[in-house]
């Protein structure tokens, strides 16, 4: 039986101090559910003050993104071993956003290139996890132009491929893979339930077909893109969809409680 996993994502938003206030009314909110984990994914220079804010619960500290080194010239960037240092228990690897996949753009297009994630980025990215102990969160998901095009489960089965070569079905047993079809995210759109749990159980098979199915039985997958309290009951109770990796909704406490209590 697979545990219920719920993930805040909280991108690039919230000071230290709004972090703080944000965790702690979520969980004035939200009992320790038996049959759930949570996570939360703030900014990093927000991890130090939410570790210290989640002291004594069960919740998992995550981070947003990881560089593949441990150490070296590459301005800008944190390391899998900082994570560590700094208490992170899971991370998001190949967010669409880092991949210059935006469901709603908000910056210019012209700058779009800024965000070159590839597969093979995402697959060294969690490999330096892996090694270190940290649990990838590895988000895979098409656009709307592929969708239309019929392209979603090739494209998906790629990202998978991918992300996930040379890597070995034990090494990946405690990983996580999120859908987030990217037309869905920032905009509003959800994916209808039973398509959402369709690709979901199609994930699952194609883990199967890179590991093997006792392994692929027992990765979660979890389904992001504008997941909220109306609709996250629904999701969740479905067969192949593990959980929610929650955007916006994961800003606001009450909201977010109310997802995760949905689980």
């Amino acid at each position: 039986m697979r545990t219920k996993l719920v993930v805040g994502n909280w991108k690039m938003n919230l000071t230290q101090r709004e972090a703080v206030a944000a965790v702690q009314a979520f969980l004035k909110l939200v009992d320790q559910k038996q049959n759930v984990e949570v996570g939360l994914c703030p900014t990093f220079l927000s991890i130090p003050a939410v570790r210290k804010a989640l002291e004594g619960t069960k919740v998992y500290l995550g981070a947003q993104d990881v560089f593949w080194k441990d150490a070296g010239a590459f301005t800008g960037h944190i390391s899998a071993p900082m994570l560590i240092d700094a208490g992170v228990k899971i991370c998001i690897v190949g967010h669409s956003e880092t991949r210059g996949k935006f469901g709603k753009l908000e910056t210019p297009e012209s700058t779009v290139p800024f965000f070159a994630e590839t597969d093979e980025t995402v697959n060294l990215k969690i490999k330096s996890l892996l090694h270190h102990g940290i649990t990838p969160i590895l988000c895979v998901g098409e656009t709307l132009d592929e969708r239309e095009a019929g392209k979603t489960d090739e494209v998906i089965k790629t990202q998978l491929k991918g992300g996930l070569a040379g890597i070995d079905g034990a090494e990946f047993l405690s990983g996580v893979v999120a859908y987030e079809p990217v037309w869905a995210i920032g905009t509003g759109k959800v994916c209808d339930t039973p398509e959402a749990n369709r690709v979901c159980a199609m994930i699952r098979s194609t883990l199967a077909d890179i590991f093997d199915t006792e392994t692929a039985n027992s990765i979660r997958v979890l389904y992001g893109g504008s997941v909220k309290p109306a609709n996250s009951g629904e999701l969740f109770s479905q067969s192949d969809i593990d959980g929610g990796l929650v955007g916006g909704a994961s800003l606001n406490p009450d909201e977010f409680s109310l997802v995760v209590l949905s689980a």
